[in-house]
């Protein structure tokens, strides 16, 4: 029987000898473009309130891009072991806000350094969502999921009551959506996220009742009694609670299709208050019209679904978790300060990622989204030692 002798695999074809694939870019094309397009909206935006602002603005999205790109070149996974570290800076730098931060309308929410404005809280999102996709990681095969649960989210409220004593309840908010989305990734049982949701709820409903009683500030409860049920509030003060989101619909109404331009009126000249940063939206849809808001939320929504993406590429249940808290931070973010500018939530003070100007906020999101570039980096390299081709 002819046999065929073995011959030397051709130059270049031995597996063995075959480093890991790199993937021939770097960042996911679609998640960048959109992050550069809501960085240029937000430019846009800001020239027609304050070019000061609009100058600094663009220098904290030039620094967020080089964080983006440097994040981007760092395996996540080796933040897993970092975990504690992570936990303690966080809590370090909301305590280091309360106990030396300024005060801004009756909050203690940042610390001044120069034209920049250190917000533990912001920074505090991604730590947290980072810290708690590693413990559900390593802490899934030792404890039950009532226990894992429980865990969780004990460690997730120490933050957040920290934050909501600022008070700084958007964020505190952020801090429990994101836990609640690392649970639901990690395949918690609905019957206990149901209960962690009426939990989370019941919370709520105490912070604001009992909040005033014990000496915290009330306008935020007030704010939210003035948004469901106007009729209770003494006529003088329903302007002073609900002035911002009156005067945000009315110059959102007044952009109609294309915007009034150059010759927007009501954000430019101030009458919304908080324009360049809680209701920057309200100032973007009077100046560019229903087109120019509806191209932005075009904008998140391509964000969300890439994350959603990598979600699901991620290679390993760790990058899988951090871009499922990235992701509901976002969405949560964008769903809540839209909601609050058109007047179908009650203010909380959430910022819009990427928009609002602020450095923290900023470079926040920035960092947030190098975060997904590893991920989706090293899911390609994953992808690429396989020897196949991950398409996201």
């Amino acid at each position: 029987m002819a046999t065929n002798p073995i011959q030397a695999p051709a130059a270049g074809r031995d597996p063995s000898t075959l480093g890991p694939r790199l993937p021939r870019l770097g960042l996911d094309p679609l998640l960048t473009l959109s992050a550069i397009g809501l960085g240029i909206a937000s430019l846009v935006t800001l020239d027609g309130i304050s070019h000061a602002q609009m100058v600094r603005q663009a220098v904290f999205l030039g620094g967020g891009l080089v964080v983006m790109i440097v994040m981007s070149r760092f395996d996540y996974s080796r933040l897993r072991e970092l975990k504690w570290g992570l936990y303690v800076i966080l809590i370090t730098a909301i305590l280091v806000v309360l106990g030396v931060g300024h005060s801004v309308g009756g909050s203690t929410r940042s610390i001044g350094v120069s034209v920049f404005s250190f917000e533990g809280s912001e920074v505090g999102k991604v730590l947290l969502i980072v810290f708690l996709a590693a413990f559900v990681v390593d802490s899934s095969r030792k404890t039950s999921s009532r226990q894992l649960v429980a865990r969780v989210m004990l460690l997730a409220l120490v933050p957040t009551m920290l934050v909501i004593a600022e008070p700084d309840l958007g964020s505190g908010l952020v801090y429990i959506a994101a836990a609640f989305a690392v649970l639901y990734i990690a395949g918690t049982a609905w019957q206990h996220l149901a209960a962690v949701f009426a939990l989370g709820v019941a919370a709520l409903a105490v912070v604001l009742i009992v909040g005033p009683l014990v000496g915290f500030h009330s306008y935020q409860a007030d704010r939210l009694t003035a948004f469901l049920d106007p009729g209770s509030i003494p006529v003088k003060q329903i302007s002073k609670e609900l002035y911002q989101q009156q005067m945000s619909v009315i110059a959102i109404g007044s952009g109609q299709k294309f915007g009034l331009g150059t010759v927007a009126t009501h954000t430019a000249a101030n009458f919304v208050p908080l324009n360049s940063t809680d209701f920057i939206f309200a100032a973007l849809a009077e100046r560019f019209g229903f087109a120019g808001a509806a191209f932005v939320l075009s904008l998140y929504a391509l964000i969300i679904w890439r994350t959603l993406r990598i979600v699901a590429a991620a290679k390993n249940l760790f990058g899988a978790l951090v871009a499922a808290g990235v992701v509901a931070m976002l969405l949560f973010q964008v769903f809540v300060n839209v909601g609050v500018t058109v007047d179908i939530l009650p203010v909380t003070g959430v910022t819009l990622p990427l928009l609002s100007y602020g450095g923290s906020s900023v470079l926040t999101t920035f960092l947030a989204l190098g975060l997904l570039q590893s991920i989706y980096a090293q899911a390609r390299i994953a992808a690429g030692t396989k020897g196949r081709v991950l398409s996201i």
